[in-house]
């Protein structure tokens, strides 16, 4: 049975006054993670890599001075507490994704977070010097924006919860991010884009990570274990 809300995780509320960073993540369970990528992956494949991800992604972003960092999970918690020990959780809640993303900031920001940024866990080699970028921007902006090359978008801030920029957006679309900005405009919310970066959403998507971050743990996963899906770049 899941716990209550305000029993989630008692490290949540030591974070009155601090920046935190959630990355939002999925136990990840054969046929229900990374499910655009297969075929041509399979079911476990796909699994495998959204779990390679996942531990690069917060190890990458775990320890900063800038901000905290909580997992905004969906799954076991029982699970994310054996794989990431210490770190705060905070589970999902909602029918869709924005239903979910618009919890889980006014849930964070009920704690007490002076800003709040969320991430996917499907960017493992996101440049932390952006997430810091963010946060900076949010004492000015209170709302801030990563582009992905889809036309959605890979982070986003805010100072205070706007339900009105999650609620009914045609999500794995090229209109995420257009019609979040039209939102923002119409809401005369003042509002930062930030340059922007790839998630890993389909084949071409990785190939091109494997050319970009070549010395990640994940393209060392995908030399490894998925090699057969890909023209391995030559490393230097």
């Amino acid at each position: 049975m899941d716990k209550p809300v305000d029993d989630v995780d008692k490290s949540l509320r030591n974070l009155k006054g601090k920046s935190v960073l959630g990355i939002f993540a999925k136990q990840p369970v054969p046929g229900q993670v990374k499910t655009r990528l297969c075929p041509p992956l399979s079911h476990l494949e796909a699994a495998g890599l959204c779990q390679c991800t996942l531990q690069e992604t917060i190890a990458r972003m775990r320890g900063h001075r800038e901000f905290d960092l909580v997992i905004c999970f969906t799954g076991e918690r029982g699970w994310f507490e054996a794989n990431f020990p210490g770190v705060p959780l905070l589970q999902q809640r909602g029918e869709d994704l924005g239903a979910r993303m618009s919890a889980s900031i006014s849930g964070l920001l009920a704690q007490g977070c002076r800003r709040v940024v969320l991430i996917g866990s499907d960017i493992p080699d996101l440049p932390v010097t952006l997430v810091e970028e963010a946060f900076l921007q949010l004492q000015r902006a209170e709302v801030v924006l990563v582009p992905a090359d889809d036309g959605g978008y890979v982070l986003v801030g805010q100072t205070m919860n706007r339900p009105e920029l999650f609620a009914a957006i045609p999500w794995s679309s090229a209109e995420v991010l257009p019609e979040t900005l039209r939102r923002i405009e119409a809401l005369g919310i003042e509002a930062v884009l930030l340059p922007g970066w790839e998630d890993l959403d389909d084949l071409d998507a990785l190939q091109r990570f494997l050319t970009r971050s070549p010395q990640s743990q994940t393209a060392a996963y995908l030399r490894q274990h998925l090699a057969r899906h890909f023209t391995t770049p030559e490393r230097t």
